[in-house]
């Protein structure tokens, strides 16, 4: 019992798994929410594994009302956990859930929320990602991510300037690190498709003899051949990416030419200031050579408002939004050029 209660929290976790029901409940509620679906994950910690074995989503205003999504996402929390425990299923809560589309999916919510949760969660809790988009394409994206110590660090601090990124070396790339994803079936599921291995005998045997088809045996039914993979990307996907990827591109630079003004009026108060001090210790010397008294010295932060230091937390998401939308786009066209070449061919 020791072994469970006192060691486990101490062993890191290496491995996310998941359960297959859980699978398909978040496939289902991110394909139903017409934004960005958000739900909770519940299961158990045992030997660097995090067992995912449930999962429920959360309610999402219409008018996108912070205060009403907090109010009654937390009553909603506490009713299905509750629900979850009198039914004595696993009823703690190990990380989130949330949908995302062309892969774009660091944003300042996503950080928010996994950074408020390190605190209480188990192992700091898991963000398990789902592209939507990629799985249109029939390639299903379960990605799980916990941020990483450097960004912990630096989030601490509550200071995202560029010496505080530097010290800290944090980097669109190195805010969130990934963890495996594994996939476990009940041995009934797994049974279930065993009898839909394809069987290249029986089917040409049920494509050229069709008397024979009615005597094929249940556990040997095969699954006929299907080339709905090879359909190209639709224009549009490709279009929409690109199309994401230029407005965030857009925003980028709006986020850097702001950053920009704002370094220009630091830099200004503080030639202000400089100046002032100097002139100061030039009519001090002055006085002082005349022996006269020098004037006190005054408070230069009083006297001038030297604006914060601007932070680059969002410049450094939007350079990783466009990150993600230029490797899906990458991965769509490739895909899209290796069914025309085979068209072809």
């Amino acid at each position: 019992m020791a072994k469970f209660v006192d060691v486990e929290a101490e062993i890191p976790v290496t491995t996310v798994q998941l359960d297959g029901l859980v699978v398909m409940k978040i496939i289902k509620h991110s394909r139903e929410t017409p934004g960005t679906a958000v739900g909770l994950l519940v299961g158990l910690d045992l030997d660097g594994t995090l067992e995912i074995s449930n999962s429920f989503g959360l309610p999402v205003s219409a008018d996108n009302d912070e205060k009403i999504i907090k109010t009654s996402g937390g009553r909603y929390e506490a009713t299905m956990l509750r629900a979850l425990r009198e039914a004595q299923y696993d009823d703690t809560v190990i990380g989130f859930y949330q949908s995302t589309t062309m892969g774009a999916f660091l944003r300042q919510s996503l950080i928010s929320t996994q950074a408020s949760h390190h605190e209480t969660l188990r192992q700091g809790g898991i963000a398990l990602i789902h592209d939507v988009s990629s799985t249109a394409r029939g390639n299903t994206s379960l990605r799980a991510f916990r941020l990483t110590k450097s960004f912990l660090s630096a989030n601490k601090d509550g200071k995202f300037h560029v010496q505080s990124l530097i010290d800290h070396q944090v980097t669109f790339s190195t805010i969130l690190e990934e963890v495996p994803v594994a996939v476990r079936s009940s041995v009934l599921l797994s049974a279930f498709l065993s009898t839909l291995s394809s069987n290249s005998q029986n089917l040409q045997a049920s494509l050229s003899t069709p008397a024979l088809s009615p005597a094929l045996s249940p556990s040997t039914t095969s699954l006929l051949p299907s080339f709905a993979h090879m359909d190209g990307a639709p224009p549009t996907t490709l279009a929409r990416t690109m199309d994401a990827l230029l407005e965030t591109l857009d925003a980028q630079r709006t986020e850097e030419n702001n950053i920009a003004f704002h370094s220009r009026q630091i830099a200004r108060e503080r030639a202000r200031a400089d100046a002032y001090v100097q002139k100061r210790k030039e009519e001090n010397a002055a006085r002082l050579a005349q022996g006269l008294s020098p004037l006190p010295e005054e408070d230069v932060a009083r006297l001038f408002k030297i604006p914060p230091e601007p932070g680059r937390l969002d410049s450094t998401l939007l350079l990783g939004q466009v990150d993600g939308y230029a490797k899906s786009l990458e991965a769509a066209s490739a895909a899209a050029a290796v069914k025309l070449f085979v068209a072809q061919s």
